[in-house]
């Protein structure tokens, strides 16, 4: 995914907001809404719209209460794409600002509407269309990150792998498969609705184990290879597409990083953590849905190497912070610190189910990650955060902000990530992909629905736990 193109508020000029379908213009006020109309919405959900006021009446501080009203309905607003035919639903999710449907994204972009479900029918069917869709995606090719809406094609044609027409972009990455495995345990947790847990389902759920199995690389190298024509190294894959040797220890071998860079050493630890996560919960829907005991252990043999393996390999004593995870390995004993800000990533890792948020290896890969000694950790006027190579040196992501928040148990830290969000989304309204760490008002992508329903995910989880940090203006 190219997401590179780069936003100056200098040159749309003074209060202008980056122009989004829908949106209103540069002139709107700041506090008023930043939704489309009604009537030019995707998706409307009763459900979604009576939490926003809900919440919107505890935060005192006006910016905060307008960044969330914008952002949590994100999603919905401008990127869901709802049918149903002979009454199956069907929902198509773009990232935004690019017309096609990551798996990764597609998930985590209506994760903070799960809660929701249960009180509305035409949530509740969203989400079904989406397991439909996403077991769709993994029977035509379980090791693309992105699909398109239908066999149209895509700008990636040309790239050195099996390309099909239904392929946006065919980056392999770990957690394109867990992302589906998390929405579809967590919608059956919390409705108790057995609807898209079908045939098909089941052998999407194999075909994930059998493509994990593969990418163990414990018999040959598989048959996944990538490589691109590119100027951009972390856009194609050394070794003939199929990345740096590797020394089979059962762990699973991810081409790719969620930010769709290329990893340098393919065994992805955040990743791997989310494979073990996603095999267990698979094993528990499989056992209580299916009469698929073989299958079922299968899932749970495969976790039980996973997690013997990063009990092995995963951390390692630190210079500077004691034992720590290591962001990637190759098994030959050589490791990468450093992190990135997509997620899964290390400072992730409890939010996904890795680990206890108290694990003591995991405090000390949070002090790092969040030092100057991670390469990708920016301190600057704007803000301080993690960025990564996808957008490059002092650009901070959002998320990573959003993520630090999301996963600290301290008030201040808290209202401090608070405070960085509301100064650098530089009058939009919006969050953004990345700004640089000294001027907000140089940023990437100004329609990202993930980072804005994140944001808006993290105002809910903070009103539900720490309530009080709303009552105060920043």
């Amino acid at each position: 995914m190219n997401r590179r193109n780069f936003v100056n508020k200098s040159v749309l000029g003074a209060g202008a907001v980056a122009m989004v379908p829908g949106f209103l213009s540069a002139s709107t006020p700041q506090k008023e809404s930043l939704r489309p109309p009604v009537a030019k919405r995707l998706f409307v959900s009763k459900a979604v719209e009576e939490e926003i006021l809900r919440i919107k009446k505890d935060i005192t501080d006006p910016e905060i209460s307008w960044l969330f009203e914008n952002c949590y309905p994100n999603t919905l607003d401008t990127t869901v794409h709802f049918s149903e035919q002979n009454g199956v639903p069907d929902s198509f999710i773009i990232t935004g600002d690019i017309d096609a449907m990551w798996m990764r994204d597609s998930t985590a972009q209506v994760w903070p509407y799960l809660h929701l479900a249960g009180k509305d029918e035409q949530l509740k069917k969203l989400f079904v269309g989406l397991i439909n869709r996403q077991t769709k995606c993994i029977l035509i090719d379980p090791y693309a990150n992105a699909f398109n809406f239908g066999p149209t094609g895509s700008e990636w044609k040309t790239d050195l792998t099996e390309m099909k027409p239904d392929l946006h972009e065919r980056k392999w990455e770990i957690d394109s498969l867990c992302y589906p495995v998390r929405l579809s345990y967590h919608y059956w947790k919390l409705t108790g609705d057995k609807t898209p847990y079908n045939a098909q389902w089941l052998k999407a759920a194999k075909t994930i184990v059998k493509t994990f199995e593969e990418q163990q690389r414990i018999t040959g190298k598989g048959p996944y290879h990538f490589m691109r024509v590119t100027s951009k190294q972390t856009d194609t894959v050394i070794g003939d597409g199929f990345g740096n040797p590797v020394k089979p220890n059962g762990l699973i071998c991810s081409t790719f990083r969620p930010s769709d860079d290329a990893t340098t050493f393919l065994y992805l630890i955040p990743s791997n953590f989310f494979a073990l996560t996603s095999l267990r919960q698979m094993a528990e829907l499989v056992g209580h849905i299916f009469n698929e005991p073989a299958f079922a252990a299968q899932c749970n043999k495969l976790a039980d190497t996973v997690e013997k393996s990063l009990k092995q390999y995963a951390a390692a004593s630190h210079l500077n912070y004691g034992e720590v995870f290591a962001f990637e390995i190759d098994g030959f004993g050589n490791r990468l610190y450093m992190d990135d800000s997509n997620i899964p990533s290390l400072l992730a890792i409890p939010y996904l189910g890795g680990v206890k948020p108290d694990d003591k290896v995991y405090l000390n890969t949070r002090k790092f990650v969040l030092s100057k000694d991670n390469p990708w950790f920016f301190e600057g006027k704007a803000a301080s955060g993690i960025g990564g190579p996808h957008c490059g040196a002092e650009m901070i992501w959002p998320m990573s902000i959003i993520m630090r928040a999301i996963t600290s148990d301290d008030d201040k830290e808290i209202t401090q990530c608070l405070r960085w969000l509301k100064n650098t989304h530089a009058g939009t309204g919006f969050m953004h992909e990345s700004f640089q760490q000294d001027n907000a008002d140089k940023f990437t992508r100004s329609w990202f629905a993930w980072a804005n329903t994140l944001f808006g995910e993290l105002i809910y989880k903070i009103h539900k736990e720490r309530k009080h940090l709303l009552s105060q203006v920043l």
